[in-house]
């Protein structure tokens, strides 16, 4: 009975905890996203789907969307290729690489707000040290919130800067799993350093980049703190909206207009899509495999 039962009970703080603060918070939203909900009014009636026809005919939601999506091409993509040069950098025999490795997880250790503060203090319209830097080559300043454009550029920059080492050190992990007999037969067979990474490194990483890409996607698609910290603590997103992500947009709902209903709606929907592309995920990592 002991050998039966002490599992159970040595993994059930786990599952009663996840019950409690993310299994039912979660079943409890979509109650809420079917219902006119306020928070000092509370349950208003039930409305079904309206909340979310609203949403489909909503164009903050589609343009939050789209800002999500546009700087998840803009952060996610250099990213991750720049991450698998770092890494097939360090991979190789050079002086001080275990500094250089520690030293990429620095930028993951500091504080996200602190980050944002930095980075927009750097991008500043008048006094930021970019634009004075532009001005050198005779470049007028830029409005770096007030464009589409130039926010997302600067809200990628800041999430580059914090999490380019860090998938870096996983694609470095991967590497180390790849046999050397396979680098030493292609230098014999005369084959360069960098053609020995793209016919090499690349294709047995596959596995490998293929989860960090779904986990990269799923952190962009619950962008928050650095837009919000880059414009003053605004959830607005700019003056026109030019930045403003589905979390961001799910905020002001639930706590600036007070509709829980709809929040709710938008926050179900942006779970709906993680899972997908979870789910995308799943597909493509089973064809590699059999592939493989």
């Amino acid at each position: 009975m002991d050998l039966r039962t002490s599992p159970y009970l040595f993994i059930a703080p786990f599952f009663l905890l996840f019950a409690v603060f993310g299994l039912f918070p979660l079943l409890y939203t979509v109650w809420v996203s079917l219902h006119d909900w306020t928070l000092l009014g509370g349950n208003q009636g039930f409305v079904g789907i309206d909340n979310y026809v609203r949403l489909a005919q909503d164009a903050k939601f589609w343009n939050a969307l789209y800002n999500t999506f546009g700087m998840f091409v803009l952060g996610v993509v250099p990213q991750l290729l720049l991450a698998m040069f770092l890494a097939d950098t360090l991979s190789r025999r050079i002086r001080a690489v275990n500094f250089f490795r520690m030293g990429l997880l620095l930028p993951y250790l500091t504080s996200v707000a602190a980050v944002a503060i930095v980075f927009s203090q750097l991008f500043g319209t008048e006094f930021g040290l970019v634009n004075y830097a532009l001005g050198f080559f005779g470049i007028d300043p830029v409005n770096w919130k007030g464009g589409t454009f130039s926010s997302w550029a600067v809200i990628a920059v800041m999430v580059d800067w914090r999490w380019t080492g860090y998938n870096a050190l996983i694609y470095l992990a991967a590497m180390t799993a790849i046999s050397k007999d396979l680098y030493e037969a292609a230098s014999i067979d005369g084959a360069s350093r960098m053609r020995q990474f793209w016919q090499i490194t690349v294709p047995m990483l596959r596995p490998t980049i293929i989860f960090t890409v779904i986990v990269s996607t799923i952190g962009q698609m619950q962008l928050f703190t650095e837009p919000v910290i880059f414009d003053g603590g605004s959830v607005a997103g700019g003056t026109q909206g030019q930045f403003q992500t589905v979390m961001m947009l799910i905020f002001e709902e639930g706590f600036r207009f007070n509709n829980y209903g709809y929040g709710s709606a938008i926050a179900w929907t942006l779970f709906v899509l993680i899972v997908l592309i979870g789910a995308l995920n799943a597909l493509l990592s089973s064809r590699i495999k059999g592939a493989q």
